[in-house]
């Protein structure tokens, strides 16, 4: 049964306003973790990267991007995923909080971006080899570039001071083990 969040704007980069961010979120028996990222607002307002083939690429929080960082039990060892709409993705082990840092090598996640007038879905299907086993704790955000070129950083929780999502306290969404 996949549990549903709304993300919040941090309160120091709000971004474009009447933006309303939510993930779905669902582990499968296999071990598998779906995504399912639903931006709702109006696309002429926002940076939006047009489709492409999917391609592994560093940078993509620089722009509009779904993220996800997925720690085993209490960490402190953890894994970042981004996922762009234009397929692109990228995924980073870490030893620590921002120590360590490392390409991880995984097979691509599946990712399907569908865009509308009113917004836009982001689905990415992380492998469940691509993931640390047992009880997961998530931290879900997403960067939404505006069309003048502004940040906002989006998530689940955010951690005291400026945006930073590799904090452990936006770790704040936890899944049993599969």
């Amino acid at each position: 049964m996949p549990v549903s969040v709304e993300l919040r704007p941090h309160p120091d980069t709000a971004g474009p306003a009447g933006v309303r961010l939510t993930v779905a979120v669902a582990r499968e028996a296999d071990g598998a973790l779906v995504l399912s990222y639903r931006l709702a607002g109006d696309l002429a307002a926002l940076a939006i990267p047009a489709p492409a083939a999917p391609e592994r690429r560093d940078g993509l929080w620089r722009h509009t991007c779904c993220e996800a960082f997925v720690m085993a039990g209490d960490g402190p060892a953890y894994r970042e995923f981004n996922f762009a709409p234009s397929a692109s993705w990228a995924a980073y082990a870490f030893t620590a909080y921002r120590a360590g840092g490392r390409d991880l090598a995984m097979p691509a996640p599946d990712i399907a971006c569908r865009t509308r007038a009113d917004g836009f879905e982001l689905s990415a299907r992380l492998p469940g080899i691509a993931l640390p086993g047992g009880r997961l704790r998530l931290g879900l955000s997403t960067v939404v570039e505006d069309a003048a070129g502004r940040v906002g950083y989006w998530a689940l929780r955010h951690a005291p001071g400026k945006p930073d999502f590799h904090h452990p306290d936006s770790f704040a969404l936890e899944l049993p083990g599969s």
